[in-house]
């Protein structure tokens, strides 16, 4: 069974920089073999598409963020984190991530992994 798991900070203050990891375990499945994403769901805008890191270690950014947006890997750990800078109360969401063998949008269905989500609820 594969488990991915988000951490960081739930609470964080307007124009800091947000960093959460995601941690893939289980079934002997590594990161280097899928594509990870990170999204996030909010009652006002729905499920956004944050960004993707494929198997080469590329990303791929939403326009919506690119710029405040980063994505990386640390394939010791099989982990895969998210760098949001500049925060505003506007990037209060619950942030999950996801895996599979493309990318998978915003449709949940689409991934073959994801993770529980944790809340990130940012302060003005």
């Amino acid at each position: 069974q594969v488990q991915l798991q988000e951490s960081g900070p739930g609470l964080d203050k307007a124009s800091s920089t947000l960093s959460l990891a995601c941690t893939v375990s289980g079934d002997s499945v590594r990161i280097v073999d899928y594509y990870w994403s990170w999204l996030r769901q909010s009652p006002e805008k729905g499920t956004v598409w944050l960004g993707t890191i494929d198997k080469d270690g590329k990303t791929f950014i939403n326009p919506a963020v690119k710029g405040r947006a980063s994505i990386s890997r640390d394939t010791s750990k099989n982990q895969f984190t998210l760098q949001l800078t500049s925060v505003t109360p506007e990037d209060t969401a619950v942030y999950s991530c996801a895996g599979g063998v493309t990318w998978g949008g915003v449709l949940r269905s689409n991934y073959n992994f994801y993770g529980q989500g944790t809340q990130v609820t940012v302060s003005s």
